[in-house]
């Protein structure tokens, strides 16, 4: 039987981290270093939604990550928050995360996410879910305390929650898959890997 080909996480996030290693799945991290920034303004400048934004940008990092792991598999994700017109980049620190978490309560939001698999630096494997999730009308009181509590922690989330957490309370209706949220839909995924080997069918 042949060896099956290593494995590669292409992102720090903590949530896709955990959501591997609770499936137990065996893998190395390398993130790709990518001015995520600059591409999402030139792709929304040229007139791109926040899908074919997520998945050319998921698809970058596996290219990138697979052609430094000749052989290997790259799995690389992105995720786009939307809410109308407007997109939403992980906070830069928790007075950013009040900001835009008061933005959104008592609103719906689209999660664009996007997995991309690639090896040897082509993409061989792509997958995107859309969540939708409605935050309640919390307090503004309710709001300090439960970035108090979670801490930098939220981010690392393109919401500003952790779901994960007590990211829960915020919402009012969630509809979509869980592991989508987390940024890993882990059950297309787990489905690719089986018919490479990666996992056991």
């Amino acid at each position: 039987m042949a060896t099956p080909p290593p494995l590669i996480l292409a992102s720090r996030s903590p949530a896709r981290q955990a959501v591997l290693r609770a499936a137990g799945i065996d893998f190395e991290i390398e993130p790709a270093e990518v001015d995520e920034a600059a591409v999402k303004a030139a792709l929304k400048a040229e007139g791109a939604g926040p899908d074919d934004a997520a998945r050319a940008l998921a698809e970058l990092k596996a290219i990138r990550v697979s052609n430094r792991w000749p052989g290997a598999l790259a799995l690389a994700g992105d995720q786009i928050l939307a809410a109308g017109d407007r997109w939403y980049d992980k906070p830069a620190d928790l007075a950013q995360a009040a900001a835009q978490l008061r933005a959104l309560r008592g609103t719906e939001h689209v999660l664009h996410t996007v997995l991309a698999i690639a090896r040897d630096g082509g993409v061989i494997w792509r997958h995107g879910e859309r969540p939708r999730l409605t935050l309640r009308d919390f307090s503004d009181e309710f709001l300090d305390r439960y970035l108090a509590l979670e801490g930098p922690a939220v981010l690392e989330s393109v919401g500003g929650y952790r779901l994960e957490g007590r990211g829960s309370q915020l919402f009012s209706r969630i509809e979509g898959d869980h592991f989508a949220i987390l940024g890993l839909p882990l059950l297309p995924l787990l489905a690719f890997l089986r018919g490479h080997q990666v996992v056991a069918s």
